[in-house]
């Protein structure tokens, strides 16, 4: 006899939709004993739940899940990219807007990598967005010391093998020597650690910049340093393909018509400032 599919979603799904930890933090979050399911305290994410389970993190109520939401995030150097860091270095999340929700980084920049970082409300928008299978090309401008030539970059082109782990084919275009540096323009789709530092090392050229401008259709562009700007949801919608994921009674209030190009351009409220947390 078959036996049926309990129903519901899994209990760090629901928690990683309601905005309140990624799915794998969640999990952990449930094995600390910090989630109860209908007034008992579980200790295991093997659990599915429904809308009508009583849940509580921490004793509070999990709050009603949000529209997912995206932000562009114009990561400086010098922070690190986690909610903590043991060595006591500033993070993003110590220079962040206050006026954020509770938001989790789709992938990372490493400390002294700058540019694009991808900032997200929704666990599950996270996980589709980081999924290799995604293939998604990321692009960098990259400074590197000493004065390569284009064949320098062949075997990155083609793929290379470093201390036994194979990197996939990246686009590598020499762009113009600058003094005892060149500019380079790369793109990866696996964004492995220090993938980018690591791949060009094993071509004798040390990254002394790098800075992340696109991550699959989201670009960079004007966007200063420190400042983070969200992504409208008609163009989440065009691009992840999110229309109808979210319950109507739960949606936003459509975005207002895009502004006229030959407008005069915003004031500086029109983007959120990189007002540090306290």
């Amino acid at each position: 006899m078959t036996q049926e599919t309990p129903k519901g979603d899994r209990i760090a799904k629901v928690l990683a939709r309601a905005g309140v930890a990624s799915r794998r933090e969640a999990e952990r979050m449930i094995e600390a004993g910090r989630v109860t399911v209908n007034g008992r305290k579980i200790q295991s994410p093997a659990l599915n739940v429904t809308a009508e389970d009583k849940i509580t993190v921490d004793g509070k109520p999990l709050s009603e899940p949000e529209p997912e939401r995206l932000w562009l995030y114009h990561k400086p150097t010098g922070l690190v990219t986690s909610h903590k860091d043991e060595q006591g270095r500033k993070t993003i999340f110590d220079e962040l807007p206050e006026t954020l929700p509770r938001v989790m980084t789709v992938g990372r920049l490493d400390l002294n990598s700058e540019g694009l970082l991808l900032l997200t409300n929704d666990g599950g928008l996270k996980r589709q967005l980081e999924l290799p299978s995604t293939g998604w090309l990321r692009k960098y401008r990259v400074r590197v010391n000493g004065r390569p030539t284009d064949g320098t970059f062949d075997p990155l082109r083609k793929g290379i093998v470093i201390e036994g782990e194979k990197f996939q084919p990246m686009q590598v275009t020499l762009d113009r020597q600058q003094g005892a540096n060149a500019w380079l323009t790369v793109g990866i789709r696996e964004g492995r650690n220090r993938e980018i530092r690591r791949a060009m090392e094993a071509v004798g050229m040390g990254v002394n910049r790098l800075i992340r401008v696109s991550y699959g259709p989201f670009q960079l562009g004007n966007l200063k340093s420190g400042e983070v700007e969200e992504i409208r949801r008609r163009v989440m919608r065009d691009q992840l393909g999110l229309d109808g994921a979210t319950p109507p009674e739960t949606r936003r209030k459509p975005e207002r018509k895009r502004r006229n190009p030959n407008a005069p351009k915003p004031g500086p409220t029109s983007r959120a400032k990189p007002t540090k947390r306290k």
